[in-house]
């Protein structure tokens, strides 16, 4: 998609948050093509949980200055077996989307198992298989990092439910196969 494009394609900013790591994806979809717009994380010290909280607000507010996304996706917390790092998670996640309705942008929440299902084709696909399935679907040459993967996931997420793909992955038979849907008998 070149400039000329971008002005109907939708800018779609995915986010897997972290209280040490968040990592952030940028994407353009145009129809059913979607193309890499950038992707990284924001870290946080190892200070006071309020300075970490204002650095992931900062941040996000920053990234989406620089890229100026029409639409967040930000994964879902789940709850772990310490109660303590739940609640720390679902802090950083509050921060996160904080940071996006500040700059009054529309926020769209997906599981962990959605994510998966949308990008991998089944919902219990490890780190490395959400990397590769990202890399292929956005024809990167390298892999990204495992949390800006898992955000890039998330805007591929978006960007399906919002073409009615996620409906069809919940199909009994479908399978995802390369980036596309086939439904099988």
């Amino acid at each position: 998609m070149n400039t000329a494009t971008r002005s109907t394609a939708t800018r779609i900013l995915g986010l897997d948050p972290g209280l040490r790591i968040t990592g952030f994806g940028v994407i353009d979809t145009l129809g059913n093509q979607m193309r890499y717009v950038a992707s990284g994380c924001i870290k946080t010290s190892s200070g006071e949980l309020p300075a970490r909280l204002k650095t992931l607000l900062d941040g996000v507010r920053e990234v989406i200055a620089s890229y100026s996304p029409d639409q967040v996706a930000v994964e879902k917390v789940f709850v772990n077996v310490n109660p303590q790092s739940t609640l720390l998670l679902g802090q950083a996640r509050g921060a996160v989307i904080c940071g996006a309705v500040s700059c009054d942008l529309p926020v769209s929440e997906y599981t962990a198992l959605q994510v998966k299902q949308s990008v991998v084709g089944h919902g219990k696909a490890s780190k490395e298989q959400v990397q590769h399935m990202v890399q292929r679907l956005l024809s990167l040459a390298d892999c990204p990092s495992p949390d800006a993967a898992d955000a890039l996931a998330c805007a591929i997420s978006h960007a399906h439910a919002t073409q009615g793909l996620m409906g069809k992955l919940a199909q009994p038979g479908a399978r995802r196969k390369a980036g596309r849907i086939l439904n099988l008998p």
